[in-house]
C-alpha cells in the first residue's frame, strides 16, 4: 500500500544525507517530490534518477531557502509543477561546532539564518500552496536541541527553536488542518557528519558508548518516520517531537 498516493511533497536540503532518503521514501510511497538542492545540482539528479527509474515522479530544484528570491522561485515552480502542496518537510540546515570565542555575527546569521529563519519562511511560503483539505510540515531537528553538547551553543540553540517553532505551528496551523510535527535525529552517518568528523575516533566511541543500540543512525533509520508523519497514518498527531537516536537522550 502507498501511504502517500496522490500527494505531492517538497523536501528541502534533499540531494544527500536525510534529505535525499525521506525524498527517495516519498516517492517509492507514491508522492510526487520535488527535490530540493542548494548547491549539490549532481546529488539532486541522482536522486532523481533513482525515483524515475523505481517509477515514481520527482523533479530537482535548485534554491537556496535562507534566501527571499530563492525561495520564492522554489514555490513558483512547485507550483507549476505539482499544483499545490500537500506535504512539506524542512531537512535543509547546517551545522559547525566551535568555542564561544569563536562565535561572530556572521555564523550566528549564517546558522540561523537557514536552520531558524528559512524554516519559518519556507513553511510560510509554502502552506500557502497547501489545500483546503490540510497539510503536513515536518521539521528535522536534532537531539543536540537538549543535549547541547560542548562547542555547540549556537547549533542547539536553533534547534532548540526549531523544537518550539514546532509546537507553535501546531496550534496555530491545525485549525486549516495543518500538521506540524519534528524528528530530532541522534548520530546520524551522512556526508556531512562523516566530513565534518562528527562521527569518529573519540566522539564516536562516546556515542557507541552511550546509545543503548550500540550504534550510530542511518538515513534510512530517520525516512520512514518522516513518511508515516506524512500519511493520514497520522491524521491526528501535531505538535509532536520524535527522537530517534538510538535510545539515547532519553
Amino acid at each position: 500500500m502507498q501511504k502517500l498516493k496522490g500527494k505531492t511533497a517538497v523536501v528541502t536540503g534533499s540531494s544527500k544525507g536525510i534529505g535525499a532518503e525521506i525524498a527517495l521514501q516519498f516517492a517509492a510511497a507514491g508522492a510526487a517530490v520535488i527535490v530540493n538542492y542548494s548547491s549539490s545540482a549532481e546529488g539532486a539528479d541522482r536522486v532523481v534518477q533513482t525515483i524515475v527509474e523505481q517509477g515514481g515522479r520527482a523533479v530537482a530544484v535548485g534554491a537556496d531557502v535562507s534566501d527571499a528570491e530563492q525561495r520564492r522561485n522554489l514555490f513558483l515552480q512547485a507550483e507549476a509543477i505539482l499544483g499545490h502542496v500537500d506535504i512539506l518537510v524542512n531537512n535543509a540546515g547546517v551545522f559547525r561546532y566551535f568555542p564561544l570565542e569563536e562565535i561572530t555575527e556572521t555564523s550566528l546569521q549564517w546558522m540561523f539564518g537557514l536552520n531558524v529563519f528559512g524554516l519559518l519562511l519556507t513553511t510560510r511560503d509554502a502552506i500557502a500552496l497547501m489545500p483546503p483539505s490540510g497539510g503536513s510540515v515536518i521539521n528535522i531537528s536534532s537531539l543536540a536541541s537538549t543535549s547541547s553538547p560542548m562547542h555547540g551553543t549556537v547549533y542547539s540553540a536553533t534547534k532548540a527553536a526549531v523544537d518550539s517553532i514546532t509546537r507553535s505551528l501546531a496550534k496555530e496551523l491545525g485549525p486549516r488542518k495543518i500538521r506540524v510535527n519534528a524528528i530530532r535525529p541522534g548520530a546520524i552517518e551522512t556526508e556531512g557528519t562523516v566530513s565534518g568528523g562528527l562521527i569518529s575516533g573519540e566522539r564516536l566511541r562516546t556515542f557507541l558508548e552511550t546509545t543503548p543500540l550500540g550504534r550510530i543512525g542511518w538515513p534510512t533509520d530517520i525516512a520512514p518516520a518522516a513518511t508515516f508523519l506524512a500519511s493520514d497514518e497520522a491524521s491526528w498527531i501535531s505538535g509532536e517531537t520524535l527522537l530517534i537516536a538510538g535510545g539515547r537522550g532519553i
